[in-house]
């Protein structure tokens, strides 16, 4: 079975083709093709409050793309999920209806509780040691997303208004950053120790340039060494010594500095990389809503 998903979050959109085997014990989730594309709709919408119309003609250009893209795929199902920048834009609804017209998307803007949920449908908690206290934290552009899972159960999720291009525009105010941390160190307490799950782009990107194999965890000493050596480079260099995209090589230190203050505030020492994210998160529950329908079907 072949399904696709569309995340348009505030700093990239992105468009997951993914395979789903199923043999009678296990499914299979399979990434066939992941493609990424920088519009930055956050810059529109956190600074002016609405979404310009070349960043709206280049939304079109892209959806109309990962439209054909999906049809080529033979995918049974699809779902386009935008996330904070969307949902701050004034004109967000004018957008959505242009896509709808010019490229046959359907466009869901979903809120940060949805959006912690889809992240949760990749079954992470099933996959833990029942022993062990875990904070998810997704960074994105616009939003982060922290649930707190003990006992293969979630505790307590809450979406933030804290992003890396809100922060790296000064768009987070200091008694909302504090709030932030307040809650992380509130939420945390009597589930010592903890160790964090990160996802988000630049989670995944720091995962890669610190060189760990195997999923095995990054030591949070190791990621406060990684983000003192990317900061001590100017953004030219970061992009021309350490290969990072233009797009990224700004966005790494933001999201560096909210990550670290989510690890100091939780007490936590290290941190697991399952390199999955909403996109993965969508395919899961397309996938469920499928063997729901299939279900009926036989009834």
């Amino acid at each position: 079975m072949k399904f696709a998903a569309i995340d348009i979050g505030s700093n990239a959109v992105r468009l997951l083709l993914s395979n789903v085997y199923d043999d009678g014990h296990v499914t299979h989730f399979k990434k066939a093709e992941l493609i990424r594309i920088p519009i930055r709709l956050g810059e529109d919408s956190f600074l002016h409050g609405k979404i310009s119309e070349e960043k709206t003609e280049k939304l079109v250009s892209a959806m109309k793309a990962f439209k054909n893209l999906i049809e080529v795929y033979d995918a049974i199902d699809y779902r386009a999920c935008a996330t904070s920048a969307m949902r701050d834009a004034d004109n967000r609804w004018d957008v959505i209806e242009k896509v709808k017209k010019e490229a046959g998307i359907r466009i869901e803007i979903i809120d940060g509780k949805t959006e912690a949920d889809i992240i949760y449908a990749n079954h992470i908690a099933e996959h833990l040691d029942k022993s062990h206290s875990y904070l998810y934290i997704d960074i994105g552009g616009g939003s982060t997303e922290i649930t707190l899972f003990s006992k293969n159960k979630a505790v307590v999720s809450q979406s933030f208004n804290i992003g890396t291009i809100r922060l790296l525009h000064e768009k987070v105010d200091k008694e909302y950053w504090n709030y932030f941390k307040n809650w992380v160190r509130e939420i945390t307490k009597g589930y010592k120790p903890l160790i964090a799950i990160g996802s988000g782009g630049n989670i995944n990107k720091l995962f890669r340039m610190s060189g760990r194999k195997n999923n095995k965890p990054i030591p949070t000493s190791k990621l406060k060494d990684l983000y003192e050596l990317i900061d001590s480079y100017t953004y030219e260099e970061r992009i021309r010594v350490l290969g990072l995209n233009p797009d990224r090589a700004d966005v790494i230190i933001p999201a560096s500095k909210i990550l670290l203050s989510v690890l100091k505030n939780a007490e936590i020492e290290k941190l697991l990389v399952p390199q999955i994210g909403l996109s993965d998160g969508i395919v899961h529950q397309l996938y469920d809503k499928y063997k729901e329908r299939k279900a009926v079907e036989r009834v």
